[in-house]
């Protein structure tokens, strides 16, 4: 049985069958956490936010390593927060289980598909959310409740344990309200990094987003001193679409890779957008794959060329194409919503690359996050980045 508050599906209090809990005295201390039901806890069943996903699989009898990493740091868990079904959206509705409410802008979008942990933490009843960023579900529901999120370089944090969508892309993440929060957990989650400063700084305009290029340019100026070069570039709507097609038929031809035996065997009650995604997964051969893979390290090659040249280069974006979209929005105007967004997101899965969004921006009077983005590897330098500048980056843009 669901608990009163959407964001999550389980509270850790309300049940004696909880083995993980925190170890005292560590860095974590005195923090408490959300955990995104697509990781194993054991003696808790994980339910990917599908009751058919739920019935057809058994409790777990071991914990995540990320999560036991948390646990061993000292962070107390509240409880397993919500997700879209399997992961697939990043809108945060789930029609089963129900649609966590935006603290921030209750009339919007939670966004997904870390939905639970993105509201947990935004109320205020976790410190700490742990999700999953495969196509945008740390940054865009960062961006849409006003929190610090971070997409690590792939690869980087263990998903062992956890439910996978599409291994290419799946990134272990985190939500925090703070930005020093968040520096504490990577320190936990995080492996040692070299991590030499950001010299050179590219400020990204993508085309058609006129709300953004007057702070692009304010931020363009303000940030001249701070870096060795700081240069304007565009970011083509062919440039866009493109990563937004390769990423999609590659995480498309992943997905029912992974799940498309269970899909086909059980299946299972999806929302009727989630279902119509998995039908066209289902169409995706292995010709197109090949084919998109090629077209993808092409795309790699140009973005690295353009945007990140050197190991010491910097990208600022906008985390998603403004504030989130409002519930009662169309679903064909929420489809083509969705491809815009993912022209924004797709290039940090395409790269592997960590992905920062910080809560600095607004749009009709609802939260808009900024991005900053960099080569694979460099997730430590872009937090002491973030921290350097944030101070800066609130006043040109509050002004």
């Amino acid at each position: 049985m669901l608990p009163a508050a959407p964001e999550f599906v389980y509270l850790c209090e309300t049940s004696e069958r909880l083995s993980a809990t925190a170890t005292p005295g560590g860095p974590l201390q005195g923090l408490t956490l959300g955990v995104k039901d697509l990781f194993d806890i054991s003696g808790l069943p994980t339910a990917a936010g599908n009751p058919d996903w739920l019935a057809t699989h058994p409790t777990p009898n071991s914990t995540a390593p990320v999560v036991q990493q948390l646990l061993a740091a000292g962070a107390q868990l509240v409880g397993k927060t919500l997700t879209d079904e399997l992961a697939y959206s990043l809108n945060g509705v789930n029609i089963h289980y129900g649609t966590p409410l935006n603290p921030k802008a209750p009339t919007r979008l939670p966004g997904g598909s870390s939905s639970g942990s993105a509201v947990a933490v935004a109320k205020g009843v976790v410190d700490i959310g742990l999700g999953t960023d495969t196509g945008g579900s740390i940054r865009v529901p960062a961006s849409y409740n006003g929190l610090y999120g971070l997409r690590p370089s792939h690869g980087l944090v263990s998903l062992e344990g956890c439910m996978p969508l599409a291994p290419r892309f799946d990134t272990a993440g985190w939500l925090t309200r703070d930005l020093a929060t968040l520096a504490q957990v990577a320190s936990v989650l995080l492996p040692p990094q070299t991590a030499q400063p950001m010299t050179e700084l590219c400020l990204l305009l993508p085309e058609g987003l006129a709300l953004w290029q007057p702070i692009a340019e304010c931020l363009a100026s303000a940030l001249a001193g701070q870096f060795e070069r700081v240069r304007v570039e565009i970011l083509s709507a062919e440039m866009m679409a493109t990563s937004s097609a390769l990423f999609r038929t590659l995480q498309g031809y992943q997905i029912w890779q992974t799940h498309g035996s269970w899909v086909s065997e059980h299946q299972p009650h999806f929302a009727d957008d989630i279902a119509d995604r998995f039908a066209w997964c289902q169409t995706i051969t292995a010709e197109q794959q090949a084919e998109a893979e090629q077209q993808a390290a092409q795309f790699c090659r140009d973005w690295r060329d353009r945007f990140l040249p050197n190991p010491d280069s910097l990208v600022i974006l906008p985390s998603c194409p403004g504030a989130a979209p409002l519930l009662a929005m169309p679903a064909a105007a929420l489809a083509n919503y969705r491809n815009l967004l993912m022209g924004l997101t797709a290039p940090a899965g395409l790269l592997g690359s960590p992905q920062l969004s910080l809560p600095l921006l607004t749009d009709q009077n609802a939260p808009w996050g900024l991005s900053l983005l960099a080569l694979p590897g460099a997730d430590q330098a872009l937090i002491n980045t973030a921290q350097a500048l944030q101070p800066l980056l609130t006043e040109v843009i509050t002004n």
